[in-house]
């Protein structure tokens, strides 16, 4: 049993972190854009960036998270997502913008492949060993 304070600490953090993963993806999709001009922009979106990646792997590494994204359909539709996404960026943005935001895709969608290959190849072993 955990005490109410703790229950309470617990949810400001998890509250804490959910928010500055939110406001960072915010920044990064062109909420800066909308306040800021010239470099303060810039800044402003690489940093919400960082944020949200940090943020985003840290929420990853709670149980409940990882166990749903370690699901074979969870992983699937991660990869065909991400490259269909990557697909759409290259051929429909002009630029640096477009070949970075394909890049990243592609990125994701290869991760999402390598978690289906590596969780294929320990359900065939577990298989195997189980015969052996």
């Amino acid at each position: 049993m955990t005490s109410p304070l703790a229950a309470v600490r617990k949810f400001v953090a998890d509250l804490l972190l959910w928010s500055f993963f939110v406001g960072g993806l915010a920044l990064t999709a062109g909420g800066a854009e909308a306040v800021l001009d010239g470099t303060g922009k810039d800044v402003a979106t690489a940093a919400g960036g960082v944020v949200a990646l940090i943020c985003g792997s840290t929420i990853a590494r709670k149980p409940r998270i990882k166990a749903f994204l370690s699901r074979p359909g969870t992983l699937w539709f991660l990869f065909l997502f991400n490259a269909a996404a990557a697909v759409a960026m290259y051929l429909t943005m002009d630029g640096a913008k477009g070949i970075i935001g394909a890049a990243s895709m592609g990125l994701v969608s290869l991760g999402a492949l390598g978690g289906i290959v590596g969780g294929r190849r320990g359900r065939t072993e577990a298989v195997v060993s189980a015969r052996g």
